[in-house]
């Protein structure tokens, strides 16, 4: 694989959801300011998160296609970040009880050589159930989503929370839209299908 891909986040849900591309990657925990510009909307935002984290990788890496990826939730035109704390997260889904949220996830792929970037947004809509305050504890007791945009793990007892939810990729809902992903490798001329071929001459 060359260029290499870099992951510019140290979540196991996205590595784990990158592995779904069978490619060799490396991973980094980018440190950045996440804080909200004056007058910055929502996908503007992770957008510009997105590729602040992908370009950290110039600190770590001589070469290299870059992922990186940001998310936030937004409920009543208001940006809803990490909770961090259980009363924040018991807070925010009780807000979220019987109502649609959106989840928007900025999503950037950076060349290190060229420093050139491409960026999108990817919306997922989320319906939560009725949910009773007993309900809504027991969850943030059993799995404690302090650290996760919207206060919940979809990729575990979190899908428990959910009337239905309605997106092109259910893999943004986790934090990395492999469809759009995929696309954008595209545009760097990344085929992953083709790369499977090559992986499998190799491997012979």
């Amino acid at each position: 694989m060359k260029p290499p891909l870099i992951l510019a986040s140290s979540s196991p849900f996205r590595q784990s959801l990158l592995q779904k591309f069978n490619l060799p990657f490396a991973t980094f925990s980018p440190d950045i300011d996440e804080s909200i510009n004056d007058g910055e909307s929502p996908e503007q935002l992770v957008k510009r998160l997105s590729k602040q984290k992908a370009r950290e990788a110039l600190n770590y890496f001589p070469e290299g296609l870059v992922i990186g990826s940001d998310q936030v939730a937004v409920f009543n035109q208001q940006i809803l970040g990490k909770p961090h704390t259980k009363s924040n997260a018991v807070a925010q889904l009780s807000l979220f009880s019987g109502h649609t949220v959106t989840f928007l996830t900025g999503l950037t792929v950076f060349d290190i050589a060229t420093e050139q970037a491409k960026t999108t947004c990817v919306p997922f809509h989320v319906t939560f159930k009725q949910l009773s305050n007993r309900q809504i504890n027991a969850y943030c007791d059993a799995e404690q989503p302090y650290n996760c945009a919207g206060s919940f793990k979809s990729e575990g007892l979190g899908i428990c929370l959910f009337e239905k939810l309605n997106g092109d990729d259910p893999n943004a809902l986790i934090g990395l839209p492999l469809i759009a992903l995929n696309n954008l490798l595209a545009k760097f001329g990344v085929d992953v299908l083709t790369l499977q071929a090559q992986s499998s001459q190799e491997l012979r």
